[in-house]
């Protein structure tokens, strides 16, 4: 009985040039896949919010964990995801509301509402890294500019009294700043670009969060940042 063969079809032979572009392709496809950087997002680096202050911690550490042990927890909780993305607390629609909109104890992660997980950025705890300020005095405000906005920052302060160990709320906090369209220096899109402008600080002593709102004015999008700080003499050096 004959035996049938069957005839094995040859792949033609790539040119140089044909996997050139082949490889061209597939990194065009593959990159626009792939997530895009953030470019809309900012969040206060002076005094340094709890995002921005524990990426630093991070970098510090090699990107391994955080030293400092309210940022290690964060870690542990949510991973590093958010900390890459420290100027992203934020929320699409925001719109500038705050009171019965955003709620107590969610302040610092602006509601949960937007792309990263920050909730664990909301614990009520006495040992995030802390911001040195001296009571009274007047200090530049750093607010990262990841990409440029018009809008209005709102500044508020805790008020004497309030506890690191009681969840943020509302009612814990005083409004003592509002500026629109402040200026702006070094690069925007980079770590070193910023929004600056002066607050005059309240009389305050001991440990409390300066709350930061940016509301932007040619959308709905809004960013939130909780900064740790202690009325001490200080002159923003910070404790890790």
């Amino acid at each position: 009985m004959a035996v049938q063969h069957t005839a094995r079809r040859r792949t033609p032979a790539r040119s140089p040039r044909s996997l050139a572009l082949l490889g061209a392709a597939l990194f065009g496809l593959v990159m626009a896949s792939a997530p895009t950087p953030a470019t809309a997002h900012g969040a206060t680096m002076m005094p340094g919010s709890r995002t921005y202050l524990c990426y630093q911690d991070l970098v510090r550490s090699g990107h391994q964990m955080p030293s400092n042990p309210a940022c290690a927890a964060s870690v542990r909780e949510d991973g590093t995801t958010g900390l890459y993305n420290w100027f992203a607390v934020l929320d699409s629609n925001g719109g500038g509301r705050t009171t019965g909109y955003i709620p107590d104890g969610k302040l610092c992660s602006g509601g949960d509402r937007g792309p990263f997980d920050f909730s664990s950025y909301n614990a009520a705890r006495s040992d995030w890294p802390k911001t040195h300020l001296t009571s009274g005095a007047n200090v530049q405000i750093k607010h990262s500019n990841w990409a440029h906005h018009p809008g209005r920052f709102d500044v508020y302060i805790t008020k004497q009294g309030w506890s690191p160990n009681k969840a943020l709320a509302w009612g814990d906090l005083e409004k003592i700043n509002t500026v629109t369209n402040p200026p702006q220096s070094g690069s925007v899109g980079s770590e070193s670009g910023h929004y600056y402008w002066n607050v005059q600080l309240p009389q305050r002593s001991g440990q409390h969060i300066m709350y930061i709102h940016w509301t932007r004015s040619d959308s709905q999008e809004n960013f939130y940042s909780c900064s740790d700080v202690v009325f001490d003499g200080g002159n923003g050096n910070v404790t890790w």
